[in-house]
């Protein structure tokens, strides 16, 4: 029988019914004064027909999805049943400075918005931010209803881990539908920023606006500099440099005619070097060791949704006092509130993108497993209509996410879910940033173009030897379990690959791994290791951290001492 879990944010909110969920600015890299959170309680219903309904007979919590606990429903509907979400709406006095902005976090798969009636708004994709200007259908009063589909069977649309509720276990997890992220309201000018865009490029960085407004950039360290046709290059002449080490932020201001906006960036640089034999990763020009973790962002109570903000920071934290500088955000987008705190507390983020189309056991992991890692592109077949949703979704994801400078690295297929043309769609993706490190194949079936050899290993030693042509990187190994009463979602059957039956042991087992595998690859030439994973999910019992973020498993004292070894390995 499963067990639900409760971490302590989500306890907070189960006991505290009435406080409002996840009331923290949604967007922090593009912050205005405006700003009025929708979450909490709105009515809600299930429906086969399309039209909107009359008759609301439930209530949800949003941004809670229907399947989580903390939604208030707790319970997945029929794959393509239309989901409603309703509610009041009064803009406080003085707010609507022009125009009124509707924002929605996430949505999962295809979301039409409704004000008084009128639909506003139509989405596609369940894993990047959406808005609609909805000022010219509003009254004193209003009625906003947002109607939702998802449908698994669908796999055109991104849906990474997720699969139907009869078949999850192992590591394919509890499905989401509908809103899972926050959705707010801000007002703006007339004429307005819709786009601000951050780009590191060696220690200078580009700020540029859309559309291309005249304005100043005013940055309290440096000075102020001036907006020419939406553009401005800063380059410090002593910048403080942006590291896990060191997470400096510039805080600045940006003015254009009316609209007022308040952000940040960082200076660093990334590139790739040849040091002594091996090419090597650097960050501000010297070589680093991205000693780096999955991270898939499950939570027991709120499902892809943390229950609270700070819970990231925890998960952070708790990463960084065992030395950890990287996460591998897996298969999953956050929402801008994860990325921050990475920018802030300084934590690496190598971000996957979400796959789609099918998965097939013994060709996308068995044959792999065993070594047979070379199939060709036409027996990864995958139609039109896929790979342009693909296409769509990661194009969102890097528009979305291209200005943190904690996000270093992009993911574009993982284990062949979903792979085609991997050389061209590295092209595609270099066209949109030619700034960051992209793995264009994570684990097997490489192509040419990647900026790295990228590899998987479970179930052997690893023994791992670069080619002295690209940076060799383990983006997955591990994946150590331990079962901690008390912490399980599911006693009756567990995941991961291989086990400890206490604490001390899992200790030991990890530490080995790194002192007697991973150092000597280090020497051999390998620039990071991404070891599985940040905490237990559902089943899935090889996290660092149980599900609930009770108990951590490892210790600081054990593993500050492998992460000096891993950095003093890449010194030599």
């Amino acid at each position: 029988m499963l067990q639900q879990l409760w971490t302590k944010e989500g306890e907070f909110l189960k006991n505290n019914p009435d406080v409002q969920p996840w009331d923290c600015y949604p967007r922090p890299q593009l912050k205005r004064e405006s700003y009025v959170n929708l979450n909490g309680w709105w009515e809600f219903t299930a429906a086969r027909e399309n039209w909107l309904p009359k008759e609301y007979d439930l209530k949800i919590r949003v941004p809670f999805c229907p399947e989580a606990p903390l939604s208030g429903i707790h319970g997945h509907f029929p794959e393509g049943t239309n989901l409603f979400y309703r509610r009041k709406l009064t803009l406080p006095e003085g707010f609507n400075r022009g125009r009124v902005i509707l924002h929605i976090g996430a949505a999962d798969q295809v979301a039409d918005v409704f004000v008084n009636g009128q639909e506003v708004c139509h989405h596609e994709g369940g894993y990047e931010a959406f808005s609609c200007d909805i000022t010219d259908a509003l009254k004193e009063e209003n009625e906003l209803v947002i109607r939702c589909r998802d449908d698994l069977k669908n796999q055109s649309y991104p849906y990474g881990k997720q699969v139907l509720p009869e078949k999850r276990g192992g590591m394919w997890y509890t499905p989401v539908s509908g809103i899972w992220q926050t959705v707010w309201l801000e007002s703006v000018p007339e004429t307005y920023v819709k786009k601000l865009s951050i780009e590191n490029r060696g220690y200078s960085v580009n700020i540029s606006v859309e559309p291309a407004l005249s304005g100043t950039v005013t940055v309290p360290e440096l000075g102020s500099f001036e907006l020419i046709d939406g553009k401005v290059t800063i380059t410090p002449e002593n910048p403080k440099l942006w590291s896990p080490e060191n997470p400096y932020l510039y805080a600045f201001t940006l003015e254009a005619g009316e609209d007022v906006i308040r952000s940040y960036f960082a200076i660093r640089s990334l590139e790739i070097k040849k040091v002594g034999d091996y090419p090597r990763l650097c960050l501000n020009g010297k070589p680093y060791f991205f000693h780096g973790l999955l991270d898939q962002g499950y939570w027991p109570e709120g499902i892809l949704t943390a229950p609270a903000p700070e819970s990231y920071g925890v998960d952070i934290l708790a990463m960084k006092k065992l030395g950890f500088n990287t996460l591998r955000k897996h298969i999953k987008v956050e929402p801008e509130e994860f990325y921050y705190q990475c920018d802030k507390l300084g934590m690496i983020v190598w971000q996957d993108m979400v796959n789609n189309s099918d998965y097939n056991f013994i060709r996308d992991t068995g044959l792999p497993t065993v070594g047979i890692q070379t199939l060709p592109d036409k027996l990864l077949h995958r139609d039109q209509l896929h790979r342009t949703s693909f296409l769509l979704s990661a194009a969102k994801a890097v528009t979305q996410l291209c200005s943190h400078p904690s996000v270093c690295y992009w993911t574009i297929f993982n284990e062949a879910w979903g792979q085609f043309d991997s050389d061209s769609v590295y092209e595609t993706f270099r066209g949109w940033d030619d700034t960051r490190f992209i793995d264009s194949t994570s684990g097997w079936f490489r192509r040419k173009k990647t900026d790295v050899d990228s590899r998987h290993v479970y179930f052997k030693k690893v023994e791992l030897k670069a080619d002295g042509k690209k940076p060799l990187v383990l983006s997955e190994f591990g994946g150590k379990t331990y079962k901690a009463e008390g912490h399980i979602f599911n006693p009756e059957k567990s995941y991961g690959y291989g086990g400890s039956e206490t604490l001390e042991a899992l200790n030991q087992q990890v530490a080995a791994l790194y002192l007697d595998e991973i150092v000597p690859c280090i020497r051999n030439g390998l620039c990071a290791a991404i070891y599985t994973q940040v905490s237990d999910v559902e089943d899935e019992i090889n996290g660092l951290l149980t599900y609930d973020r009770r108990v951590e498993k490892l210790k600081p004292e054990v593993m500050l001492p492998v992460a000096e070894a891993l950095m003093r390995a890449m010194e030599d």
